[in-house]
């Protein structure tokens, strides 16, 4: 699939341009308003908006981007009033999201949405925040499960919510495996507890019990090494476990993007707002970059449960996935999108690649325009992170 450039790029340019001129003629910004330099150094006046963002998950660093833009004003820069709902349990993004009074922002992964679109739901994709994907799948190193072909006749772990999807596409597309007829799937809690009751093996009545376990490498991936091996009384070493990466395996697909709905986008000046919004989020996301300690912080302070070890690996392996971004934070990557659609519709997630209508690139490349500093972090290098007993 080909993505294109929308034209609305040149309507977005021209609002960008009207609203340039207004702040010319005005000699301050009336109360309420706020400025910001434009890309040719021009102030631009925008209006105050309140929108809100709907979480892909709980509180914690996997957002730390948006907090740090809550934290650090550049939402307040661009005179936005951003109110952040975390998800979790029940909660879909792309579910709630696409409700018509719903969030006007929702973080949530792509083949999730696109497989909502074809249910009906007008989301649209402004921006690809994570490049790669998070998502592993574990066995014991001395399990002999060092194949996909090796699931067949096993407990595979794997998410609900649409969660679950990465992996059941690899078994069906590596090893021509679909459950229940050649492997047990196992809706796995979203801890390790059911892959480490397996150290010994497992029974195929064992209910708490995976050969295979699903795992974020910014979460699950973490909780596993933080934890006490019972037979040596020391950490788990990555060494006892076979990590499956999809993105390895050629099977991986985009997660964490926003959208927002192309009924709001048609309103009054929201496209703009959607514009401040991004723009905004990306400083968050540089920043956090730089300053990972500040970004962990800020995940204490929204209540999150982990530890600050936890959060401090998770706000690694988080940077990682966001840099380098090489075409510019946000930008999606049309060699792994059309991975995502045609892994997505050969295991039958969708039925058919989205339409150009799906994505809207304008909105995020006029937000480009107000940035400065490194955009692409092409010479970052991730620093090495610890892990901690407990994730304390």
């Amino acid at each position: 699939m080909r993505v294109t450039r929308i034209s609305g790029v040149l309507v977005l340019a021209g609002m960008l341009l009207l609203a340039a001129c207004q702040s010319s003629a005005s000699p301050s910004p009336s109360e309420g308003e706020s400025t910001e330099p434009s890309a040719a150094g021009s102030q631009v006046s925008y209006e105050p908006a309140s929108v809100t963002l709907q979480l892909q998950w709980l509180d914690q660093a996997q957002f730390g981007g948006y907090f740090a833009a809550v934290q650090q004003g550049y939402y307040e820069d661009v005179n936005l009033d951003v109110t952040i709902l975390p998800g979790g349990g029940t909660i879909v993004p792309q579910e709630v999201g696409s409700q018509p009074n719903g969030p006007e922002f929702t973080i949530a992964w792509v083949p999730k949405v696109l497989q909502a679109r074809e249910a009906g739901s007008d989301l649209v994709h402004l921006a690809q925040v994570f490049q790669r994907s998070a998502t592993l799948s574990v066995a014991w190193a001395d399990s002999g499960i060092n194949t996909v072909e090796e699931w067949a006749g096993k407990r595979i772990g794997a998410w609900g919510f649409g969660n679950e999807l990465e992996v059941l596409a690899t078994a069906t597309l590596l090893a021509d495996l679909t459950p229940p007829d050649d492997f047990t799937r196992v809706e796995q809690a979203f801890t390790m507890n059911e892959l480490i009751a397996a150290q010994d093996g497992c029974a195929a009545s064992d209910s708490d019990c995976v050969d295979v376990a699903e795992a974020m490498i910014y979460n699950e991936w973490a909780q596993l090494l933080e934890a006490t091996d019972p037979t040596t009384g020391e950490l788990f070493q990555p060494d006892q476990f076979y990590v499956f990466d999809f993105n390895e395996l050629g099977t991986a697909m985009l997660q964490d993007a926003l959208w927002a709905r192309q009924s709001w986008l048609d309103e009054g000046n929201n496209t703009e707002v959607a514009m401040r919004f991004l723009q905004a989020s990306f400083r968050g996301w540089m920043y956090c970059r730089d300053n990972p300690d500040d970004c962990v912080q800020y995940s204490v302070d929204r209540g999150s449960t982990w530890g600050r070890g936890h959060l401090a690996w998770m706000m690694n392996e988080i940077n990682k996935l966001v840099w380098p971004a090489p075409d510019g934070i946000g930008a999606l990557d049309a060699d792994v999108l059309a991975q995502t659609i045609d892994t997505a519709t050969a295991a039958g997630i969708l039925t058919a690649a989205p339409d150009d209508a799906a994505f809207n690139s304008a909105i995020r490349e006029a937000a480009w325009e107000g940035l400065s500093g490194d955009t692409t972090g092409d010479d970052w290098e991730a620093p090495t992170v610890e892990i901690t007993p407990g994730g304390n």
